[in-house]
């Protein structure tokens, strides 16, 4: 797990007085506005204090302290800025994707172990969780209530409740 996530990309300057343009890699203008201070670096070091985040289309524009004129903004473009992660409080039930990569998943039932979790999707209405299996077979199920059934991110674990097939056991029927 890491101390440090990607925020966002600044990809031009905006304006005059030092405002940038910027690519997130989180969950959008609304996280990034609640963010006291952005860091240079995925381990910390420089930092930017944050006095501003507005919306704009799929992009943010973005007012650092420190970051006056288009001269200083001209600098930056081209870096990825990170949030520490112990500044952010997620609400209940909600994770950053980098801590649930790496946990076990296992059934709720028998603690049967499935694999480890390897990716998380978000194509629809709700997350696709992946997890790979000890002889690196993919296994996908949706994060929803039917199937997850719980996440204890201080022991590494997922518990899920899969039905038939959902980790490559044999469905009746499929037998030889």
């Amino acid at each position: 797990m890491q101390d440090y996530l990607p925020a966002c990309k600044l990809v031009t300057t905006h304006g005059v007085r030092g405002e940038l343009k910027a690519l997130p890699l989180c969950d959008g203008a609304a996280f990034l506005a609640r963010l006291k201070t952005l860091y240079g670096a995925a381990q910390g070091g420089e930092n930017f204090a944050v006095r501003g985040v507005r919306g704009q289309g799929s992009t943010v524009i973005l007012r650092l302290g420190g970051v006056d004129d288009m001269d200083a903004a001209r600098a930056l473009v081209g870096r990825t800025l990170y949030f520490a992660k112990a500044e952010v409080r997620l609400p209940r039930d909600r994770y950053f994707i980098d801590d649930l990569l790496g946990c076990a998943v296992v059934d709720a039932a028998d603690g049967t172990v499935y694999g480890t979790m390897t990716a998380v999707d978000h194509p629809a209405a709700q997350d696709i969780y992946t997890v790979t299996d000890a002889q690196g077979t993919e296994h996908m199920f949706p994060a929803v209530p039917e199937f997850l059934k719980g996440i204890d991110i201080q022991n590494r674990t997922v518990t899920v409740a899969p039905i038939p097939g959902m980790f490559g056991e044999a469905v009746n029927g499929d037998e030889d």
